[in-house]
């Protein structure tokens, strides 16, 4: 990529804009923004020319960073009845070894793979707050900015989700001693919120959010303080629904379902994201989707802990929002994700291509994402239009977006010879192997030819990391 007057320029032949395929298309950068896209153009002098099809990156709306050292570790059977409850009892057992210093290796090795991945935000639903004994660190943002290093040292983009978490179960139930680490009250909450603010003013790639728990961890009073101090517009995150047992209990203590009262209570608006939401009636569907709210879906790790399958055909009939994210991080594919919440869908109902929506040549021209029937098209779009609106952030190659893309790996058979109306079917049902070639944020080359200038570094600093907290070597 050259500079002229502080302007970049690339070249690709073949580029996803505006939700289609366009050809000889040439791209400005200025201060890591779009400034002029063009199609159909004659290739500048001075352009970098890719080397394969540009697409938009993604924004991963659900992270729980430290979780990644134990991928893997829960796939032994200790009792007939294994589910999310049995995995949470080792989570625990790792969240008391963590230190800060080991929070931001591994959260730094996970960026990079994500980048790699061709997520470029992250949105990092962060609960684990304080010492290992529960007390307060001296600077009770600590771990919060341990993750916002790595972010920095990476090139991720970061939405960071504090998270308030007091309860351990309805009720306002007292919090367990595996839980220790997480706890706050709405004003020690409110209280990191602002001690956080200052590191997140004015910056381009890096923003700030609020986040329960879930219904479960927090009281209505709480929510609704916390949502009455914080005055500026910010995204809201919550888990919600996603067990059942989750909802069984949320019945027996509110007589509601957890959408439900959340809708009842609190109100849902297209702030919002409910992380999970697997387990929905037909009026919950049709609130989420009227809200404009996003459900954060995580197929992997829904899969992983047999959460359950989310009501995705039914969802698409009410034109609701989705993104998705990687939560456990069993996965940090976006082939992964979304591949296996499109197969969900089709074991369920023993059906074929089921998540799509059929294109519209009514007048007014729809709003929603991408009228089509192309499966894999309207996947990919859904995931980046939630994700924008998840993480409050501007991604798709468009004027006035952050200038973040990734360019597919064009020697690869089906991303070489396939049609452009191919592409991203065979990218997301065909490949195994991670296309994604190149992965720039703000302009700027953060994956080059599958590399990270960190790799090295960084993977050694994970070893050891595992090594001790997993094995106590």
């Amino acid at each position: 990529m050259t500079a002229h007057q502080s302007r970049t320029t690339v070249f690709a032949d073949l580029a996803w804009i505006d939700d289609r395929w366009q050809q000889q298309v040439t791209l400005e950068i200025e201060q890591g923004t779009f400034v002029s896209v063009q199609a159909n153009s004659q290739k500048p002098a001075d352009a970098l020319h890719v080397k394969g099809p540009l697409l938009p990156t993604l924004a991963n709306v659900h992270s729980h960073a430290f979780q990644r050292v134990m991928a893997g570790m829960a796939e032994i059977s200790l009792h007939p009845d294994d589910s999310f409850w049995s995995w949470r009892d080792l989570m625990y057992k790792i969240v008391g070894k963590l230190s800060p210093e080991q929070a931001n290796v591994i959260a730094t090795q996970l960026y990079i793979e994500m980048l790699k991945a061709g997520y470029t935000q992250v949105g990092e639903f962060h609960y684990l707050h304080h010492a290992t004994n529960g007390a307060a660190y001296s600077n009770p943002a600590e771990m919060s900015l341990q993750l916002l290093d790595a972010a920095q040292r990476t090139g991720m983009g970061l939405t960071l989700l504090p998270v308030l978490y007091s309860y351990s179960g309805f009720g306002s139930q007292p919090a367990n001693s595996g839980q220790a680490r997480f706890i706050h009250s709405a004003d020690s909450y409110l209280a990191l919120h602002q001690r956080l603010e200052a590191h997140f003013k004015d910056d381009a790639k890096n923003t700030l959010g609020i986040c329960f728990h879930s219904l479960r961890a927090v009281s209505e009073q709480q929510i609704k303080d916390v949502l009455s101090h914080i005055k500026a517009p910010r995204p809201i995150h919550i888990h919600v629904s996603e067990q059942q047992k989750e909802v069984n209990d949320c019945l027996s203590w509110s007589c509601e379902r957890p959408v439900e009262w959340l809708n009842n209570h609190i109100g849902l608006d297209n702030r919002w994201t409910l992380i999970h939401a697997t387990h929905l009636n037909p009026q919950e569907i049709a609130a989420i989707a009227s809200s404009g709210a996003i459900a954060g879906l995580c197929p992997t790790t829904e899969a992983n802990l047999g959460d359950g399958i989310f009501p995705g055909v039914e969802y698409e009939k009410h034109h609701g929002h989705w993104a998705i994210g990687s939560d456990s991080h069993v996965s940090l594919s976006i082939v992964d994700e979304l591949r296996t919440l499109e197969y969900g869908q089709r074991l369920r109902d023993q059906q074929r291509n089921r998540l799509y929506r059929t294109k519209q040549i009514s007048s007014p021209p729809t709003t929603a994402p991408n009228q089509t029937n192309n499966v894999g098209e309207y996947l990919f779009n859904q995931a980046l239009q939630g994700g924008n609106q998840s993480c409050a952030v501007k991604l798709g190659i468009a004027v006035g977006n952050r200038a973040d893309f990734m360019v597919l790996d064009k020697s690869h058979p089906f991303i070489d010879a396939s049609q452009p109306q191919d592409l991203f079917n065979r990218w997301i049902f065909a490949c195994n192997d991670n296309m994604v070639k190149d992965v720039y944020v703000a302009g700027k080359a953060v994956i080059k030819n599958g590399q990270h200038a960190l790799d090295a570094e960084s993977r050694t600093a994970f070893t050891q990391v595992i090594k001790k907290v997993i094995y106590d070597a």
